[in-house]
């Protein structure tokens, strides 16, 4: 099976339980910071102890900056595909197009019928799904024209289309058997099975079947995303060993089986973190390198360069406004980088080093507006008790001073994950190609330790608050004034300083 040439992606599957939602979205929240791809959740509308799916979705993207979303897969039998394309077209429009749509034709086919819905047969679920696309795709072209869609399962006279994607939604089908296979190479914009249901040894033939499909359709197989769900341990066909093996694993699939697109099963931080961190960077590495050497081999020795531009990512300004009378640090007594060469150009891959760089520091603003938010909803004894609950609901917290607690511990997890990783494989690297950066990394991280303690204040204030101690209130108030004015600043200072040099040299 040919290697399709397509860029990696990594992305994380947790499992949607109700009883653990705080943690399922302090996961997706992670899953943004560390830089995955994608977050996506399995969907069983008849399974009481789930999250229901769409409404994790919609809570996940208002929660995330970066990180696309999808459903992993969609029931379609229990979501009509109508309902389902303006669902979509919805949060692509208001997540800023990161949405896309997996797809299924149903499983579990008793519990969808105790639901009242219509019991199909194998065939008649994979007709339903093809038609499904058609109606998804028709409501997706948006604007305010009819639609007539003439099918068995699905019919169309006179709707109107509405609101249309932000921008191209990809649909992947969760496909196994020949039928559905070649629909996938017919209609579909990528395959997405799971290890469990297809171990790598069955993907090749899986494959052959869907670039059949494709080019009887017209259609480069190349078009088509190839995704897989993977498990850590599990069994045969799982990913074993340390994550280096799991990363050799992987590498296989996507030289030997054309994967393109690797998303983990999760259920820990810590998982998550080493899939991102460590299996993630590995991958490519290997998938590049294999490539640049089958490049050479057939000496492809002509090649056309990517293109350059100067400089395009602004880092966020500082206006110098402070919420606290209360200095952490000499802000004038910070160190800069040498200036930058005005003549130099850079990829559009360089680029995106610092972009992504103001894109985590953005997920972290955020994060602490809503903190803040949070905590002058505590501070308003006389609100409106149904609108401070709805507040507190929507970010899964249920009481209070708890709420305030709870969710600075988890913004201050990822907080301090984000600058250890910088502390310990960023500013070396940067340090090693520019020794005239080191002042300026030095700073950095000495700030990373003085938000460390601020970060324990916080919590000490927040320890007082819920005891009820007098004054406990305004003094989480004043401290996260100062841990705010802390935060602002040393982001913007810290993309001031490194954006430049992140494109010059990358993450390592």
């Amino acid at each position: 099976m040919p290697d399709y040439g397509r860029e990696l992606q990594f992305g994380a599957f947790i499992p949607p339980i109700a009883a653990q939602a705080g943690e399922v979205l302090e996961l997706a929240r992670l899953a943004d910071v560390v830089g995955l791809d994608l977050v996506t959740f399995q969907d069983h509308p008849y399974q009481p102890s789930f999250l229901d799916t769409w409404t994790l979705l919609a809570v996940v993207a208002a929660q995330t900056s970066n990180v696309r979303v999808a459903p992993n897969v969609a029931n379609l039998p229990l979501r009509p595909p109508v309902v389902l394309a303006r669902s979509v077209a919805t949060l692509d429009v208001l997540s800023g197009g990161r949405v896309e749509l997996g797809l299924g034709a149903g499983a579990f086919w008793d519990a969808i019928a105790a639901l009242g819905q219509p019991k199909l047969s194998p065939r008649e679920s994979v007709d339903a799904l093809g038609e499904a696309i058609d109606v998804i795709r028709a409501v997706w072209a948006g604007g305010d024209r009819e639609l007539h869609v003439e099918g068995e399962h699905y019919r169309i006279d006179g709707g109107r289309a509405g609101l249309a994607p932000v921008h191209a939604v990809e649909i992947w089908l969760g496909a196994y058997k020949p039928r559905m296979l070649a629909i996938t190479g017919r209609k579909a914009d990528g395959w997405l099975p799971s290890m469990g249901y297809a171990a790598p040894g069955e993907l090749p033939a899986m494959q052959a079947r869907i670039d059949e499909a494709a080019v009887a359709a017209g259609r480069s197989p190349a078009e088509i995303r190839r995704l897989y769900n993977v498990n850590i341990n599990a069994g045969a066909g799982g990913l074993l060993g340390t994550p280096a093996d799991w990363a050799e694993q992987l590498g296989v699939l996507a030289l030997g089986d054309g994967i393109d697109t690797f998303i983990l099963a999760v259920s820990s931080a810590d998982d998550l973190r080493r899939f991102a961190e460590e299996v993630a960077p590995a991958v490519r590495e290997l998938v590049d390198r294999e490539r640049t050497s089958a490049e050479r081999s057939t000496e492809k020795t002509v090649r056309e360069a990517p293109a350059t531009m100067p400089l395009a990512v602004e880092p966020t300004h500082d206006d110098g406004s402070r919420l606290s009378p209360e200095p952490v640090w000499d802000e004038a007594a910070r160190p800069t980088a040498p200036p930058q060469d005005g003549e130099r150009r850079y990829t559009a891959d360089q680029q995106a080093a610092g972009r992504h760089l103001v894109d985590v520091h953005d997920g972290l603003r955020a994060e602490l507006e809503r903190i803040r938010d949070l905590l002058e909803q505590v501070g308003q004894g006389s609100a409106d008790p149904s609108a401070v609950r709805s507040l507190l609901n929507r970010m899964t917290i249920r009481q209070n001073k708890w709420a305030v607690g709870v969710h600075c511990q988890a913004y201050c997890r990822i907080l301090t994950g984000h600058h250890t990783l910088e502390d310990r494989g960023i500013f070396p690297h940067l340090g090693r190609r520019d020794p005239q950066l080191a002042a300026v990394l030095e700073r950095l991280e000495e700030e990373h330790e003085a938000i460390a303690d601020l970060l324990d204040r916080v919590d000490a204030t927040l320890v007082a608050l819920v005891a009820s101690e007098n004054g406990a209130l305004d003094s989480v108030r004043s401290t996260m004034d100062v841990l705010t004015d802390a935060l602002l600043s040393h982001f913007a200072y810290e993309e001031r300083e490194l954006v430049e040099p992140l494109a010059r040299f990358g993450y390592a």
